[in-house]
């Protein structure tokens, strides 16, 4: 049997979902879901403190990322007693997650020449899926298992297109950082279009990029959707709070005026890059376009930020 280790959440869960969960013998310190893994190695943890406030975080990272390849530090000799088969990684963002060229490194140096490293790589929805596809290819699952396993999940995600896309759309702005702002980027925007919306500032398949609080105000989009990296909804809520605060020209804003500001767990669901995915797009459906769907993630996935 294979060994696998998982350095990144959406990798997890990827080959959790292809049911190849039991073959995990090390993953990253972020890795939580599914919830039972407690007993698998944490192998990899910051470089900085990760309770601070968007700010304070920004700035970390901006320092470390001068001096270094990455905002975590692997536990080498550990993951040299696991000595795994298959190292699943990715090459997306150096912020998420150790970076590749740190992985390929240390893969060389210190573990077999015959471990194999996976890495991913999506910035649309589609890739998403093509790297679920590689994951298994790479863990040697035929075919035929793998199409019938993400079937389902394209047949929802057509389910809501279909719904959606004869709706009026509404201009929506997805806030991926709190301090400085951030609109989302990469497959973010491709989902706001299936659920029915225009996202005004992502280009699908692109970065996320900073904006300017000016340029919200410019467009003055009906919905905001805050969705932090990292963040789930409490820590959120608190945040865009005193965001509110410090700047009380959102005030002006129609999506605040018709309370149409959510907040949404940006950690668990929209930065995830797997099966979940899927999720996160019923729940933007249930934001944008309420009398169509509901999947039941209000208050698990999403809240109002007037509620």
């Amino acid at each position: 049997m294979e060994k696998i280790v998982t350095l990144i959440p959406s990798a997890t869960e990827i080959v959790a979902f292809l049911g190849k969960k039991n073959l995990i013998v090390g993953r990253s310190h972020e890795c939580d879901y599914p919830k039972d893994l407690n007993k698998i190695k944490k192998l990899t943890s910051p470089k900085i403190n990760v309770d601070g406030t968007s700010r304070e975080i920004h700035n970390q990272i901006t320092e470390i990322l001068e001096n270094s390849l990455s905002v975590y530090k692997v536990d080498v000799s550990e993951l040299k007693k696991l000595n795994p088969d298959v190292v699943v990684t990715q090459a997306h963002c150096e912020v998420c997650a150790v970076s590749f060229s740190e992985v390929e490194e240390i893969v060389a140096n210190h573990l077999n020449k015959n471990t194999k490293i996976i890495s991913l790589q999506p910035n649309t929805l589609d890739d998403v899926f093509d790297d679920i596809k590689r994951v298994a290819k790479g863990l040697n699952i035929d075919e035929i298992t793998t199409k019938n396993l993400i079937k389902p999940l394209e047949e929802r995600v057509e389910k809501i297109k279909i719904k959606s896309l004869k709706k009026t759309r509404k201009t929506i702005a997805c806030i991926e950082w709190i301090d400085p702002l951030m609109a989302a980027g990469n497959w973010i925007p491709e989902m706001v279009k299936i659920s029915g919306g225009e996202d005004i500032f992502g280009k699908s398949g692109k970065d996320s990029h900073w904006v300017k609080f000016d340029e919200i105000q410019k467009h003055n989009p009906e919905i905001i959707i805050f969705l932090p990296c990292g963040y789930n909804i409490e820590k959120t809520k608190n945040e865009v709070k005193n965001l509110f605060i410090q700047q009380n020209k959102w005030s002006e804003l129609n999506a605040f005026i018709n309370k149409e500001v959510y907040i949404v767990d940006g950690n668990q669901f929209f930065n995830r890059p797997g099966p979940r995915l899927v999720e996160s797009l019923e729940i933007f459906v249930e934001i944008i376009h309420p009398e169509l769907f509901n999947f039941n993630h209000n208050q698990t996935g999403w809240i109002n930020f007037f509620n």
